[in-house]
Order: C-alpha cells, then sequence, then structure tokens
C-alpha cells in the first residue's frame, strides 16, 4: 500500500514544530517504527528550519512570518513538505522559493543529486549543521532546485514497521 500527502506552511518559525507533528502522526497512524519516524522527524524539522530561515525573499530583510514584507506573489511566504509512504520506502520532500543552494550550477528546473558535502561547521557555531544532519539519518538524499528555482530536499529512509502496523496488514 502507499499513501503520500502534501501540504503548505507558512515560512514562520512556528511552522517547524507544526510539520513535525503532522508526520509523527501519520507515521504513528500508518505504524511506523517508532525508532525511524523519530529520524525522519528529525530530518524534517531540519529541512524545514532551512525554509524557513533561507527560503524566500524577504523585501525587508526580515525571514517571512506575520508581517514578514515577502512578496506573495512569488510564493515566497510559504514553503511545501511532501511525504510518500510507498511499501518499504518513506520520501520526503521539502521545496521553497528561495534563492537554492550557494553555488548551485545550473538554470531553474535543473536537478542534480547531491551537492559536495557541506563543511563543517566551526564547533562553537550555533547553526550550520541541519543539511549533514539530513544527511546522516535518511538514507539517500538529494538537493536540488525547484522548478521555480527554489531549494528542493528530499530524502530517503527504509521502512521499518510495528508488527501491528494497519497498513502493512491491508
Amino acid at each position: 500500500m502507499s499513501i503520500w500527502w502534501s501540504f503548505h506552511l507558512r515560512r514562520d518559525a512556528a511552522s517547524v514544530p507544526l510539520a513535525r507533528r503532522l508526520l509523527l502522526g501519520a507515521m504513528e497512524t500508518a505504524g511506523v517504527d517508532p525508532d525511524v519516524s523519530y529520524e525522519l522527524s528529525v530530518a524534517l524539522t531540519e529541512a524545514c528550519a532551512n525554509a524557513v530561515e533561507h527560503g524566500g525573499r524577504p523585501l525587508d530583510g526580515g525571514v517571512g512570518g506575520a508581517g514578514g514584507g515577502v512578496d506573495p506573489a512569488r510564493g515566497a511566504e510559504q514553503y511545501r513538505v511532501t511525504a510518500y509512504l510507498d511499501g518499504e520506502t518513506c520520501r520526503i520532500e521539502v521545496a521553497d522559493s528561495g534563492p537554492g543552494f550557494p553555488g548551485f550550477p545550473g538554470r531553474a528546473g535543473q536537478a542534480r543529486e547531491r551537492l559536495p558535502a557541506p563543511s563543517a561547521p566551526d564547533p562553537d557555531a550555533e547553526s550550520g549543521r541541519g543539511l549533514r544532519l539530513i544527511e546522516e539519518l535518511a538514507d539517500h538524499v538529494h538537493f536540488g532546485r525547484t522548478g521555480r528555482g527554489g531549494a528542493l530536499v528530499s530524502f530517503d529512509k527504509i521502512i521499518k514497521w510495528r508488527t501491528d502496523a494497519p497498513l502493512v496488514l491491508a
């Protein structure tokens, strides 16, 4: 059996825990092993946090949110999360309409499987570990661009099911 769901969220810090809770609830209901669900939720949290921080073109120097000053015609006030459960695999995609990844070659719509590994942040840095964490938690990670030129983070993980999983039994 396969299922998928997709939602658009405002580029606001409050959307990150909401996305995480929605994923965890869906995974628990489907019967995914809690350890796998947790790892996917941490990776999703990092991808969403990047979309909130970097995923648009603020006009006032802010990062979106209430009164964020972002041009809504460009879709920069929101980002999209899509998740697929298909057999033994879960794929999660987070797409925004920001500038994409620094140094990403090519034009909008042209994808590349993997950017060079992010450099290690300074040990005292308070940020800069998100993409590396996603790579550690997922089985396959793809960094690319959306058709509109924004960033796309896609990651897959092999699913373990609980013995009483309703989707496996169906």
